[in-house]
């Protein structure tokens, strides 16, 4: 809507631009996000049969809470360089399609060739959280350092991916793109 120009135009830094973006869309991520465990405990409670075996007490779903919020992250940050990237709209929604399929891949992977879990695989994007969330919902136990090496390599990726979304927003080209 041709908002940026003047978000650009003020004194704030551009590191701060960036992160009072991400920090509004993480905001409504996390309300979203509570409410998905939330619809999640409750159907889990109230099923029958295997939805029975699940692990939803309140600890399993912070636990969850933890796996999942990385992610949020990561997505916000990815997007918001993603945007800052596009020349236009249209390039910009061009990217939803290979992003919607990309948490998939690790599934697809481990339903066609399954592999012991590793260390290392918990500093992978999506594999580690789909091998996290099995281990919460069965109840295993997930040691510390499985824990340490899941969180460096999820929050090193947004660092990452929010370091390219300032330097984007430092290029004059980014206010005089459209």
């Amino acid at each position: 809507r041709q908002s940026i120009e003047p978000l650009l135009a003020t004194p704030a830094a551009r590191g701060a631009i960036v992160s009072g973006k991400m920090l509004a869309a993480c905001v409504i991520g996390l309300l979203s996000l509570l409410l998905t465990l939330l619809a999640f405990k409750l159907s889990a409670q109230i099923g029958t049969g295997m939805t029975r075996m699940l692990d939803v007490r309140l600890a399993a779903i912070g636990k969850m809470l933890l796996v999942l919020l990385p992610m949020l992250f990561i997505g916000t940050s990815l997007l918001t360089f993603l945007a800052a990237a596009a020349k236009s709209m249209k390039e910009a929604q061009s990217h939803i399609v290979w992003l919607m399929l990309l948490p998939m891949v690790p599934t697809f992977v481990l339903i066609i060739n399954p592999i012991k879990t590793e260390l290392w695989q918990f500093a992978v994007p999506f594999l580690s959280q789909n091998q996290l969330l099995l281990k919460i919902i069965r109840a295993e136990p997930i040691a510390p350092q499985v824990w340490a090496v899941y969180l460096l390599a999820s929050f090193a990726l947004v660092a990452v991916f929010w370091g390219l979304a300032v330097w984007r927003y430092r290029q004059e080209r980014l206010a005089i793109s459209g």
